[in-house]
Parts: structure tokens; sequence; C-alpha cells
């Protein structure tokens, strides 16, 4: 993950917790972990990522004293992601890997060809927790999508696969 790169060098247990914050946009306050206004445990943590409490709670000391990581790790935030509930709230989905996720226009491209077939976009989000080979784009859409717009979004530029539940 490049935002946590060389910064646990050394501690392979304290990158993989940190590797679990950032995915889960756990933020770090005063070497506390919260998901929203929610503390959350060491040894939950723990248990998540399969090391011993201590570990979390050093590297939730370490986050917090050391200014560069407190910087990041103080903004995350956890966000709803409509895309596993999609069908039981009438909605669904599509899941867009990018050939090359730093290519621009790959959401414009997509929400055009929704825009042209009368589709409302409910949400849209990038996951990416900083590796680009595991990007995805999700996007939530009222209703379901008629077959003859998957052709068209298939032929997007910058899209490599796309999976609609």
């Amino acid at each position: 993950m490049d935002i946590l790169e060389g910064r646990f060098a050394g501690y392979p247990s304290q990158e993989k917790v940190a590797s679990l914050l950032v995915e889960n946009g756990i933020r770090v306050s005063d070497g506390k972990a919260y998901c929203g206004a929610v503390e959350l445990g060491d040894s939950a943590i723990g248990r998540a990522c399969g090391v011993d409490r201590r570990v979390v709670r050093a590297t939730l000391e370490r986050i917090s004293s050391t200014p560069s990581l407190d910087t990041i790790f103080s903004k995350l935030r956890c966000t709803l992601s409509m895309a596993d509930l999609a069908p039981e709230i009438g909605c669904s989905s599509i899941v867009i890997t990018p050939t090359d996720s730093t290519m621009p226009g790959i959401l414009a491209d997509i929400t055009s060809v929704l825009y042209r077939a009368g589709i409302s976009v409910r949400q849209a989000m990038v996951d990416d927790t900083g590796n680009n080979d595991a990007a995805v784009l999700l996007v939530v859409v009222y209703g379901k999508i008629p077959s003859d717009v998957i052709p068209e979004l298939r032929a997007c530029r910058g899209v490599s696969s796309i999976l609609i539940k």
C-alpha cells in the first residue's frame, strides 16, 4: 500500500495493523481507533489482523506520536458502500475493474453511458486502498440495468471487466 510504504519497515505486524486501519477507514486519534464515533478495542482489531492486542496498542501509539503518520490516520473515515445491498433496496450495482486505475475519464465515460440510457446513479465510488492493481469502481444505480447497456459499458475506455449484481 503506497501511503504506508516504508513507514513500518522492520515491523511487519504493525504494518498489518496499519493496513487494516487504512483499508477500513479506521481513524486514529490520541492513540485510540475509531470507526466514525465508535471507539474500537485493541483486542477486536488484533483478532481481525491476527496479531496480539499489544501489537495493536504499540501501532496506535506509534501512529499518534509520529506526526507524519498522525496526519494520515487522523483523517481516515469509513464510508458506506451500497454495492452489496443494492438488490435489497431495488438497485443494481456495477463493479468495474480498470485496465489502469490512473487513467482519467473512466467514471465520466461510465456515467455518460448510464445518462444516455436514462439510468440514475445512486452512488459511485472508487475502492482504491493504494494498490492500483486492486482498484475498482463501484456504481449503484436505481432499478435494473438493461442488457443492451452492458456492451456499451464494456466498451468504455479503461474498462478491463464489469460485474453486474
